[in-house]
């Protein structure tokens, strides 16, 4: 993990789980990840509602220049990027396991930034219910943040964090391509850097 709030967001949110698959919204204290969360943001849905933002940090919403909360994440990505998102969103609520994600954010003039994006589920709250945490920066914050805003985000890796990893464990990579599948129990992830398909275990 790049960035310092994507560490932070991700040691709290993994001491305060313990030997649990996830930890609930309650559980995570604000306190601990104080300098982190104007990069943090939070996701739920209910029954088969769209992942919207519920909350969403000061600086996550500089990205794009205006106030994300109720947005659903899906609309804020480039059109070759939604249905590997939509499938790493599956895989964190279904298999209560987080990711890191290496993104690049374009403005409509052109520019780009490098992004990382942290996902982790939290506990279902209720029936149909499911929530996430997660984490949004800037690797290397460009000069135009705040004055011209994001437009569309395109995913280009993935590092799965496994149940079982600690903090300073080294996550899986798959390089993120066209097109992913959910094949008895893997996560095939075509495309990219790669000419042949990279299988994540189950």
């Amino acid at each position: 993990m790049k960035h310092a709030s994507t560490r932070a967001v991700f040691a709290n949110w993994n001491e305060r789980r313990g030997h649990r698959p996830a930890p609930s919204r309650a559980d995570i204290d604000p306190v601990a990840i104080r300098h982190a969360l104007g990069d943090t943001f939070m996701l739920s849905a209910d029954f088969a509602d769209q992942l919207r933002f519920r909350l969403a940090g000061t600086r996550v919403c500089s990205l794009f220049c205006r106030e994300i909360k109720g947005e659903m994440i899906a609309e804020l990505w480039a059109e070759n990027s939604r249905k590997v998102i939509d499938e790493v969103l599956a895989i964190v609520t279904a298999e209560t396991e987080g990711v890191v994600a290496g993104l690049t954010g374009h403005a409509a003039d052109g520019a780009n930034t490098e992004l990382e994006m942290l996902l982790l589920p939290l506990a279902r709250s209720g029936p149909g219910r499911t929530g996430l945490i997660g984490a949004l920066a800037p690797t290397a914050p460009p000069y135009w943040i705040g004055e011209k805003p994001i437009v569309e985000i395109a995913l280009n890796t993935v590092r799965h964090l496994g149940a079982q990893s600690g903090a300073n464990a080294a996550p899986r990579l798959a390089p993120a391509g066209d097109t992913v599948e959910l094949r008895h129990g893997f996560t095939v992830y075509t495309g990219g850097r790669a000419d042949t398909p990279i299988e994540r275990g189950a």
